[in-house]
Protein backbone atom coordinates (compact mmCIF):
# COMPACT_ATOMS: atom_id res chain seq x y z
CA UNK A 1 0.00 0.00 0.00
CA UNK A 2 1.63 2.92 -0.78
CA UNK A 3 1.29 6.95 0.18
CA UNK A 4 -1.53 8.15 -2.25
CA UNK A 5 -3.80 4.69 -1.58
CA UNK A 6 -3.40 5.88 2.49
CA UNK A 7 -4.52 9.27 1.69
CA UNK A 8 -7.00 8.62 0.05
CA UNK A 9 -8.33 6.05 2.83
CA UNK A 10 -7.99 9.21 5.07
CA UNK A 11 -10.02 11.05 2.74
CA UNK A 12 -12.52 8.17 2.54
CA UNK A 13 -12.77 7.98 6.13
CA UNK A 14 -13.09 12.09 6.52
CA UNK A 15 -16.09 11.94 4.01
CA UNK A 16 -17.45 9.37 5.27
CA UNK A 17 -18.42 10.52 9.05
CA UNK A 18 -16.55 7.43 10.46
CA UNK A 19 -15.44 8.44 14.07
CA UNK A 20 -12.51 5.33 13.92
CA UNK A 21 -11.42 2.52 10.88
CA UNK A 22 -8.83 -0.31 10.92
CA UNK A 23 -6.98 -1.88 8.75
CA UNK A 24 -4.94 -4.75 8.76
CA UNK A 25 -3.41 -6.36 5.96
CA UNK A 26 0.00 -8.79 5.73
CA UNK A 27 2.58 -6.32 7.10
CA UNK A 28 0.29 -3.09 7.54
CA UNK A 29 -1.68 -1.74 10.17
CA UNK A 30 -4.17 1.42 10.36
CA UNK A 31 -6.18 2.75 12.08
CA UNK A 32 -7.76 6.54 11.47
CA UNK A 33 -8.99 8.11 14.16
CA UNK A 34 -11.85 11.20 13.65
CA UNK A 35 -13.37 13.16 16.07
CA UNK A 36 -15.72 16.40 15.91
CA UNK A 37 -15.22 19.79 14.98
CA UNK A 38 -11.44 19.22 16.99
CA UNK A 39 -9.99 16.77 15.19
CA UNK A 40 -7.96 14.42 16.51
CA UNK A 41 -4.38 13.31 14.65
CA UNK A 42 -4.85 10.56 12.13
CA UNK A 43 -2.46 7.79 13.28
CA UNK A 44 -0.69 5.05 10.53
CA UNK A 45 0.95 2.36 11.93
CA UNK A 46 3.16 0.50 9.28
CA UNK A 47 4.93 -2.95 10.34
CA UNK A 48 8.04 -4.05 8.16
CA UNK A 49 8.88 -6.79 7.46
CA UNK A 50 11.66 -6.52 10.81
CA UNK A 51 8.30 -6.03 13.18
CA UNK A 52 9.27 -2.31 14.00
CA UNK A 53 6.00 -0.29 14.43
CA UNK A 54 6.46 3.13 12.87
CA UNK A 55 3.94 5.78 13.66
CA UNK A 56 2.72 8.86 11.29
CA UNK A 57 1.00 12.00 11.91
CA UNK A 58 -0.39 13.62 8.55
CA UNK A 59 -0.05 16.92 7.75
CA UNK A 60 -2.98 19.85 9.71
CA UNK A 61 -3.13 20.92 5.77
CA UNK A 62 -4.52 17.29 4.23
CA UNK A 63 -6.75 17.76 7.04
CA UNK A 64 -7.64 21.36 6.65
CA UNK A 65 -8.32 20.47 3.01
CA UNK A 66 -10.57 17.40 3.29
CA UNK A 67 -13.56 19.45 4.06
CA UNK A 68 -13.15 22.06 0.69
CA UNK A 69 -14.64 19.66 -1.51
CA UNK A 70 -17.16 19.33 0.38
CA UNK A 71 -18.42 22.85 0.49
CA UNK A 72 -17.44 22.82 -3.51
CA UNK A 73 -19.85 20.04 -4.46
CA UNK A 74 -22.87 21.27 -2.07
CA UNK A 75 -23.51 24.14 -4.73
CA UNK A 76 -22.76 22.02 -7.60
CA UNK A 77 -25.91 19.49 -5.64
CA UNK A 78 -27.88 22.39 -5.49
CA UNK A 79 -27.11 23.57 -9.54
CA UNK A 80 -27.77 19.87 -10.34
CA UNK A 81 -30.95 19.31 -8.32
CA UNK A 82 -32.65 22.37 -10.42
CA UNK A 83 -34.24 19.86 -12.81
CA UNK A 84 -36.42 18.15 -10.37
CA UNK A 85 -37.37 21.53 -8.76
CA UNK A 86 -38.39 22.64 -12.22
CA UNK A 87 -41.10 19.60 -11.92
CA UNK A 88 -41.69 18.63 -8.35
CA UNK A 89 -43.14 15.14 -9.68
CA UNK A 90 -39.95 14.22 -10.42
CA UNK A 91 -37.92 11.71 -7.87
CA UNK A 92 -34.19 11.93 -7.32
CA UNK A 93 -32.23 9.19 -7.00
CA UNK A 94 -29.23 9.61 -4.38
CA UNK A 95 -25.89 8.21 -3.89
CA UNK A 96 -26.29 6.31 -0.80
CA UNK A 97 -22.40 5.98 0.06
CA UNK A 98 -18.89 7.59 -1.35
CA UNK A 99 -17.64 6.21 -4.35
CA UNK A 100 -16.92 5.92 -7.78
CA UNK A 101 -19.94 5.93 -10.03
CA UNK A 102 -20.43 3.31 -12.91
CA UNK A 103 -23.18 3.10 -15.53
CA UNK A 104 -22.39 -0.04 -16.90
CA UNK A 105 -21.77 -3.58 -15.31
CA UNK A 106 -18.21 -3.92 -16.75
CA UNK A 107 -16.11 -1.48 -20.02
CA UNK A 108 -17.52 -3.82 -22.75
CA UNK A 109 -20.96 -4.06 -21.72
CA UNK A 110 -24.07 -1.82 -22.04
CA UNK A 111 -25.30 1.23 -19.81
CA UNK A 112 -27.76 -0.30 -17.17
CA UNK A 113 -29.87 2.56 -18.00
CA UNK A 114 -30.34 5.59 -20.39
CA UNK A 115 -32.11 8.10 -20.58
CA UNK A 116 -35.90 7.42 -21.44
CA UNK A 117 -35.64 3.62 -20.26
CA UNK A 118 -38.67 2.45 -18.07
CA UNK A 119 -37.30 1.60 -14.91
CA UNK A 120 -39.02 -0.87 -11.55
CA UNK A 121 -38.43 0.09 -8.61
CA UNK A 122 -35.27 -3.03 -7.25
CA UNK A 123 -34.03 -2.39 -10.97
CA UNK A 124 -30.19 -1.97 -10.87
CA UNK A 125 -29.03 1.78 -11.97
CA UNK A 126 -25.63 1.61 -11.54
CA UNK A 127 -22.77 0.66 -9.27
CA UNK A 128 -20.60 2.35 -6.68
CA UNK A 129 -17.09 1.24 -6.12
CA UNK A 130 -16.21 2.29 -2.41
CA UNK A 131 -12.44 0.60 -1.63
CA UNK A 132 -12.42 -2.00 -4.19
CA UNK A 133 -16.00 -3.52 -3.50
CA UNK A 134 -19.21 -2.62 -6.19
CA UNK A 135 -22.17 -1.89 -4.53
CA UNK A 136 -25.23 -1.75 -7.05
CA UNK A 137 -27.63 1.10 -6.75
CA UNK A 138 -31.17 -0.68 -7.28
CA UNK A 139 -33.94 2.15 -8.23
CA UNK A 140 -36.32 3.56 -4.92
CA UNK A 141 -39.34 4.15 -7.60
CA UNK A 142 -40.85 2.57 -10.91
CA UNK A 143 -40.86 4.95 -13.65
CA UNK A 144 -38.54 6.79 -16.61
CA UNK A 145 -35.64 7.72 -16.20
CA UNK A 146 -35.41 11.69 -17.14
CA UNK A 147 -31.94 12.51 -16.50
CA UNK A 148 -28.70 10.93 -16.12
CA UNK A 149 -26.49 13.46 -13.64
CA UNK A 150 -23.42 11.89 -12.73
CA UNK A 151 -20.56 11.26 -15.74
CA UNK A 152 -19.35 7.70 -15.72
CA UNK A 153 -16.61 7.13 -13.82
CA UNK A 154 -17.13 9.89 -11.88
CA UNK A 155 -16.24 10.35 -8.02
CA UNK A 156 -19.67 10.60 -5.77
CA UNK A 157 -20.36 11.95 -2.54
CA UNK A 158 -23.16 10.58 -0.17
CA UNK A 159 -26.80 11.64 -0.92
CA UNK A 160 -25.35 13.32 -4.01
CA UNK A 161 -27.85 12.77 -6.71
CA UNK A 162 -27.25 10.43 -9.58
CA UNK A 163 -30.44 10.09 -11.21
CA UNK A 164 -33.81 11.71 -11.93
CA UNK A 165 -36.89 9.53 -12.46
CA UNK A 166 -40.28 10.24 -13.34
CA UNK A 167 -42.59 8.02 -11.71
CA UNK A 168 -45.42 8.75 -13.50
Amino acid sequence: MDLKEIQNLIKFVAKSGASEVKLEMDDIKITIKTGGEEREPTYIQQLPMGGQSIQQQPMQQQQQQAPAPSQESSSSLEKSQTPSEDNPKYVTVKSPIIGTFYRKPSPDKAAFVEVGDTVKEGDVLCVIEAMKLFNEIESEVSGKIVKVIVDDSSPVEFDQPLFIVDPS
